[in-house]
């Protein structure tokens, strides 16, 4: 069962990223403030969940959360300032657009850039143990996925209907033989060597 919260503070927001091992899109963050009182059988690391849960705990997120926002960073800025500054600028802008101020931050992973006035804490596989960054990687996941999806209808050749962005046979294939597409991250390396 995962944990509510990290710090006594009721006011904790949960951050995490999707995208950031990916050769095309953005990288897109979620922040997520939960009541103390919050309790999901199911609710997990987005990785370790199906495409129906995450859909599912996605509304269940927005219905229930004390506060929640996404941001995307896009596929240029990642080339102009590389994927780990770009996920912390993402989650930033996540913690901006949040409708309650939190007074705590609890990141998933070990790098973060301190927030102006709020206090944070690194947690490594943070995912797995604290509900609201299980929350945010879900709603990261699933709004990058859907993006993924609409893009694809333009872009066939990669799969990103499949694939979402990230770097399988048929995704390299589709690079091998139609190009970059403009959403590409031109400094990641996009073909096999």
């Amino acid at each position: 069962m995962l944990l509510c919260r990290y710090s006594e503070e009721p006011l904790e927001a949960g951050c995490d990223e999707a995208g950031r091992g990916c050769l095309a899109g953005p990288v897109v963050a979620a922040a997520v403030i939960l009541p103390i009182d919050f309790r999901n059988p199911i609710l997990n690391d987005s990785k370790q969940l199906t495409e129906k849960q995450r859909n599912l705990l996605r509304n269940v997120i927005l219905t229930e959360a004390l506060a929640y926002a996404v941001a995307f960073v896009d596929h240029r800025e990642i080339d102009k300032i590389n994927i780990l500054n770009a996920s912390i600028l993402a989650m930033h802008k996540a913690v901006d657009a949040l409708k309650i101020r939190p007074k705590h931050l609890i990141i998933d992973g070990n790098r973060f850039k301190n927030y102006p006035n709020i206090s944070h804490t690194c947690i490594v596989k943070g995912d797995e143990k604290y509900l609201s960054i299980a929350a945010a990687s879900v709603l990261a996941k699933t709004f990058r996925d859907e993006y993924m999806e609409a893009l694809h209808q333009e872009f066939p050749y990669y799969l990103w209907n499949k694939n979402k962005g990230y770097p399988t046979k048929a995704h390299r294939l589709g690079i091998a033989e139609h190009g970059i597409s403009p959403h590409h991250r031109t400094t990641f390396q996009l073909l096999a060597k």
